[in-house]
């Protein structure tokens, strides 16, 4: 072994065992806040640290294996760093630092009343692991041991403080989590009957022996699996209803993060074990109406939560567009944005959240003179907003040209009509933000129909004439805390170096995207020696 693989394979576990035993550290010093705090963001550190480290030496030598406890693949825990699991550790270790700073901000400034911080710190470390656990699993049960142990504590996230809506909301999320849950343990199950292995790359090989139909079928079990987790229409209806409703860290770091965990789940599965493109056309099809369906929705709504919950699901359909193609190009746009989009979609539910501390309302029909009464909250809303619409230079722009590109590049007809979709969806979610801005930042107060109704200090207004007044001379109107922006700007630059430096993380994505398409990269990586080319059928197409 080199000393990168030996490096690697101390480094590997550590973004699942640091966040796990600094849980039980928090967990047990449950009456001290303050340590809690600082315990959570230097392991959020840390990891963040292990994964770049990771990133870089994934992208110098390639995917490396470590079989946990000497067990050799197929039979033992297989961990697997390739370029695509460590892209997405580093942009997952990115945004809940920066959500777990934001929260800690919040919690200082608030108290833990509403929002308890012995319970919060452990659980949303229980939820880092599992998301890194989800990403580095080597084979299929452990894939599903990440995501129940990311939903085990997003149920408590989401039902924190136990208000009316938000229990309401959670019984629905539990339920549909436990669906797709069962649903991914059938897949489980007849994957195994099949083919007598869980490890995702042993079960590469075998699957190419398995009658198509057969193989079709659990790869739709799989898909439906994943897509509920991934908010794909029409298995998205749950995701408006649930994350709205919860604390705006654990809103963002579910918009940004849960998601994509599916979105991952998907690319790994149709590249490694399913490349022969017997759904695709599925994949297209539900590509096109997730975008198209999602920010329909998205206009519709004048509660701003509730609509970046519908622009989120709308731009999953740029990611399974970028999947369904099956080629190089279309792969790489897709992980290219998903990054973006995490990145982006996290950013914008932050500044929501300073929004309803600046304004007591996230509502369009009660919000009005935000520019004026908080230039910095404008600027902060309105970088991410055009990023999110896809405006020339940003990230979003060269995200979906990098699809769209890929589309035309396939040229049927189905794909053609992708690039519409992708095209409009991209016009509609400009529309969508720019609504936002005209109506909670631009127009005055005085002009929204429920403009008086907003908290806007501590007496309520007389008439609508002394509306803006009011609001611009709020006593603490500009001073949003401190610990909540900084974490919120930070996202802000991460978003824009993803513009700056535009061509390095393209050609990153593209490496990552070639390692997919010539799995025996991977499969080599678990198996060495017990690799057999020969036992593969075609590859991907």
């Amino acid at each position: 072994m080199t000393l990168s693989s030996d490096l690697i394979t101390v480094l590997a576990p550590l973004p699942v065992l640091i966040p796990l035993l600094a849980a039980a550290a928090t967990l047990i010093l449950g009456r001290q806040p303050r340590t809690q705090r600082y315990i959570a963001l230097t392991a959020l550190v840390a990891v963040l640290a292990v994964s770049i480290t990771l990133l870089a030496l994934a992208d110098e030598h390639g995917a490396t294996a470590i079989q946990v406890g000497g067990w050799e693949a197929p039979i033992g825990i297989t961990i697997v760093v390739d370029r695509l699991a460590a892209i997405m550790l580093v942009v997952s270790a990115i945004v809940l630092l920066a959500v777990m700073a934001y929260a800690v901000g919040q919690g200082i400034h608030d108290g833990s009343e509403a929002q308890p911080v012995s319970i919060f710190v452990p659980t949303y470390l229980a939820l880092t692991a599992g998301i890194s656990y989800a990403f580095l699993a080597g084979d299929l049960f452990n894939l599903y041991v990440g995501f129940e142990v990311l939903l085990a504590a997003s149920f408590v996230l989401l039902t924190l403080g136990s208000s009316a809506d938000r229990v309401r909301a959670g019984v629905s999320y539990v339920m549909v989590s436990m669906v797709s849950s069962l649903i991914f343990l059938a897949g489980i199950a007849f994957a195994y009957a099949a083919t007598g292995t869980l490890n995702l790359a042993d079960m590469a090989l075998r699957l190419d022996s398995i009658p198509s139909g057969t193989r079709t079928a659990i790869f739709g079990v799989l898909l439906v699996a994943f897509g509920i987790k991934a908010a794909v229409f029409p298995l998205s209806t749950w995701l408006p209803d649930s994350y709205p409703t919860a604390p705006a860290p654990v809103t963002a770091v579910f918009a940004g993060l849960l998601t994509k965990v599916g979105i991952y789940a998907i690319i790994r599965a149709h590249t490694l074990l399913f490349p022969n493109g017997e759904l695709d056309t599925v994949l297209m099809v539900c590509g096109l109406l997730t975008m198209v369906v999602g920010i329909f929705g998205a206009i519709a709504q004048t509660d701003i939560k509730r609509l970046l919950s519908f622009t989120l699901v709308s731009h999953i359909g740029y990611m399974v567009f970028g999947v369904a193609l099956s080629t190089q190009a279309g792969l790489a746009g897709a992980i290219y944005y998903v990054a973006h989009h995490i990145l982006v979609q996290t950013t914008l539910f932050l500044v929501v959240g300073l929004i309803e501390r600046q304004a007591g309302s996230a509502s369009l029909r009660r919000l009005g003179g935000l520019a004026a009464a908080s230039p910095v909250l404008a600027i902060v809303f309105l970088v991410p907003a055009l990023n999110l619409g896809g405006i020339p230079p940003f990230s979003g722009f060269i995200g979906k040209v990098a699809l769209v590109q890929a589309g035309a590049a396939e040229a049927s007809v189905l794909a053609w009509v992708l690039v519409g979709g992708g095209i409009l969806t991209s016009l509609l979610t400009l529309y969508a933000v720019a609504r936002v801005w005209t109506k909670a930042f631009w127009r005055a107060r005085a002009d929204a129909p429920e403009g008086d109704l907003a908290d806007v200090g501590p007496s309520a207004l007389l008439d609508e004439s002394e509306a803006d007044i009011a609001f611009v001379d709020r006593e603490d109107v500009g001073r949003i805390p401190v610990l909540m922006l900084i974490p919120t700007v930070a996202l802000v630059l991460v978003g824009l170096a993803m513009t700056v430096f535009a061509g390095p993380f393209i050609d990153i994505s593209d490496r990552a995207a070639h390692d997919l398409r010539d799995r025996m990269t991977y499969i080599e990586a678990v198996l060495g020696e017990n690799a057999v080319p020969g036992g593969v059928a075609e590859g991907p197409r």
